[in-house]
């Protein structure tokens, strides 16, 4: 939400991560399909600039004001594009792969002074943390899609670490696939790099059925859509049917504990707030190293443990 600011300061929110650049034709029309290096403004809302340079370092985004006589006015909004390439057609035929925009050349300087720190931090990601014997499936089309091995692994992990009766999480929250053999440290960043932190909370039966209700029935093919451990149940779009904790059934007023994510637990993806809650605890470690840990007590990891039985159903 944006704050109220004294006249003459700029009134700004900085997105972060988004699967699109914000980006205007005007500001008040959407620009669809943007393509690198053509003119855009920011989204203006309420007063408010809306400004986000997309994902992965794709972008850098600069903006220009000037202030004139008490008044802040956006002369100039750029996404300039980081060496972004698009593939043409050659003139005798076939294809090559060309810059947007100019190549924006290596500063020499700067690479000898980031390549000790660039060193250091490769030589901690390539540490072994443990293995797998086949692929933990992290990919987009399928965990936004259905139950994967991989969600159960995080799962686990999260569950174990909370001493919790189950898990839950959203699937957009899984980055990458694991790939058959040694497991480094970098993999386990790749597959959660936002550093949310593993939370845990209490609640009676009759709640985790509410909250199950919401959550399983979250659309497919979006991050919401849930990964759960150690839970079975029949959603119908609405509600939840056949609902079993462990394998054994629900029980309105037994006390169960459920582990996620800060990010889930605050909102995230449309999830019911749990934050508030006094059985509500945050545990402040870090997901990525909470699977970390797990992969080094567990491994050598079998994938097939962790696939999916067809827990979760839909009609």
């Amino acid at each position: 939400m944006a704050r109220s600011l004294p006249a003459g300061y700029l009134d700004m929110i900085v997105g972060g991560h988004s699967q699109d650049p914000v980006c205007m034709a005007s500001e008040n029309k959407k620009q669809v399909d943007y393509v690198p290096g053509t003119p855009c403004a920011p989204d203006r809302q309420n007063g408010t600039w809306i400004v986000q340079a997309y994902e992965w370092g794709k972008y850098v985004g600069r903006a220009d004001f000037t202030f004139k006589n008490g008044t802040l006015t956006l002369a100039h909004y750029q996404l300039i594009p980081v060496n972004l390439k698009k593939k043409v057609e050659k003139t005798g035929g076939g294809t090559e792969r060309v810059y947007y925009i100019q190549e924006i050349k290596q500063d020499d300087g700067v690479v000898k002074m980031l390549t000790p720190f660039q060193e250091k931090s490769q030589a901690q990601l390539d540490v072994k943390v443990g293995s797998v014997n086949g692929t933990l499936d992290g990919d987009r089309k399928q965990v936004r899609f259905y139950q994967t091995n991989l969600g159960h692994l995080l799962l686990s992990a999260q569950r174990e670490r909370a001493n919790a009766d189950f898990a839950v999480m959203s699937g957009g929250g899984i980055r990458d696939s694991i790939q058959p053999g040694d497991i480094t440290y970098k993999t386990v960043l790749k597959v959660q790099p936002f550093a949310n932190t593993l939370v845990y909370v209490d609640m009676k039966g009759s709640e985790v059925e509410k909250y199950l209700a919401a959550v399983a029935n979250k659309k497919v093919d979006s991050g919401a859509y849930a990964q759960f451990l150690n839970v079975s149940l029949v959603a119908d779009g609405q509600g939840v049917q056949d609902v079993k904790i462990k394998g054994e059934p629900l029980h309105a007023d037994k006390t169960y504990r459920m582990a996620t994510l800060n990010f889930n637990a605050m909102g995230g993806d449309g999830y019911p707030r749990l934050d508030e809650l006094p059985t509500y605890v945050n545990t402040g470690f870090v997901d990525a190293e909470v699977l970390k840990q797990y992969i080094e007590q567990h491994s050598p990891l079998d994938a097939a443990a962790y696939a999916p039985k067809g827990e979760i159903q839909y009609r």
